[in-house]
């Protein structure tokens, strides 16, 4: 295909696709999907090689979040059946954090609920890492806090923290349509405040909301020109409580279509399949290991992942290598200069770009709510955590 053959010259010089070529994508048959899969696959084993980085999330605060983001099962007036609880105590979240490295994570994130967090939440996680980081020597600490205030992005720095999380999550034309009680703007600046302060940005999105392909391209354009180092690209975990219970869009194949869009927009940059890709991917998740350099290990915030062995039998059976806490993960060119540097803001669209054939309407995939199973086990729980 030539869509694909422009495409792959394109990701191994970090160049920029236009708008319409991630659109092919997308809408390319599923006759042709592992053609696209082994196109992506080049340009991720050009940055990445074979390795994939493990990450263990460590969920510090659960529930009881007054913000309404529509997809999320700890949002403000949730009737999702989850683990609600309140600050994890250092050594609790250490305890649990070194489970994950054990199991061969390389990065921890400390996550909490919340609109964003006060003055005294930044020094309760500045404890939490500098316990995690004295227990687990070279253990990478990635924090995701919701907004940051003036300073705070500083703070975390200081304590040891390495990088910070905060997803755009969909394109800022629908933002509204799933959130009302912040801004895309809100999240753009927090990102960038990140940035500014020397972590390393992570900012991802969540497919599967009812938004358009479109969509799905203008945010992951708008994360290019933002230039995080890690893009988690989330699928939708349709929780029972919550607005978005019924919104069961996606097929293996188009989770593979989207990754593969993601990796060709961002070929240089941590890709990460994160939450929803049990629920989403199912049988097909190894050949989502040729697209994305990252997963995460275990359990999710609320929700159950496959075990952590299971994890790592996919890994060394589909032909990929667990990243050592020794290896740098980004292309020296990120990793020295911060940035990727060849990102102009924008493309135009070229002459002579493939259209794509219209795709005709797919029946919707029945839901399978068996495939959700809520976290019951791990932080906030006398249980063992899944790692």
């Amino acid at each position: 295909m030539d869509l694909l053959t422009t495409l792959v010259d394109k990701g191994l010089r970090r160049e920029l696709p236009t708008r319409e070529e991630a659109l092919a994508v997308l809408a390319t048959p599923d006759d042709d999907l592992l053609e696209v899969v082994a196109a992506a696959g080049k340009v991720r084993r050009q940055w990445f090689g074979r390795r994939v980085k493990l990450n263990y999330l460590v969920n510090l605060k659960s529930g009881l979040c007054p913000e309404d983001c529509s997809y999320c099962s700890q949002r403000l007036g949730s009737k999702a059946g989850i683990l609600k609880y309140t600050w994890l105590k250092p050594d609790e979240a250490s305890k649990v954090a070194a489970a994950g490295v054990a199991g061969g994570a390389k990065r921890v994130c400390l996550v909490a609920s919340g609109r964003g967090p006060t003055d005294r939440d930044v020094d309760r996680v500045s404890e939490t890492i500098e316990a995690i980081k004295e227990q687990n020597e070279g253990v990478e600490v990635c924090a995701c806090l919701g907004l940051l205030s003036d300073g705070q992005a500083d703070r975390l720095r200081s304590a040891g923290a390495d990088a910070y999380n905060h997803n755009l999550n969909t394109s800022e034309a629908t933002y509204g349509d799933i959130t009302t009680t912040h801004t895309y703007a809100d999240r753009v600046a927090t990102v960038r405040q990140a940035q500014s302060a020397g972590l390393s940005a992570c900012s991802g999105l969540i497919a599967g909301m009812g938004e358009s392909d479109a969509d799905l391209v203008d945010v992951v354009f708008s994360l290019r020109e933002l230039d995080p180092d890690s893009v988690p690209v989330n699928f939708l975990i349709p929780f029972e409580g919550t607005p978005l219970a019924k919104e069961w869009n996606l097929t293996p194949q188009h989770c593979l279509r989207i990754l593969a869009m993601v990796r060709f927009v961002c070929p240089d940059v941590e890709v990460r399949l994160s939450g929803g890709r049990e629920v989403h991917l199912r049988s097909m998740q190894p050949l989502a290991l040729h697209l994305v350099n990252s997963i995460f290990l275990g359990d999710y915030l609320t929700s159950e992942g496959q075990a952590g062995q299971t994890d790592l039998d996919m890994i060394a059976d589909a032909g990929f290598e667990v990243e050592g806490a020794g290896t740098t993960t980004l292309p020296a060119h990120r990793s020295e200069q911060g940035g990727c540097g060849s990102h102009d803001g924008g493309c135009t669209p070229c002459e002579g770009t493939p259209e794509a054939d219209p795709a005709a309407p797919a029946e919707a995939p029945a839901a399978r709510t068996d495939l959700v199973a809520v976290r019951r086990r791990g932080a906030g729980t006398d249980l063992a955590p899944n790692a």
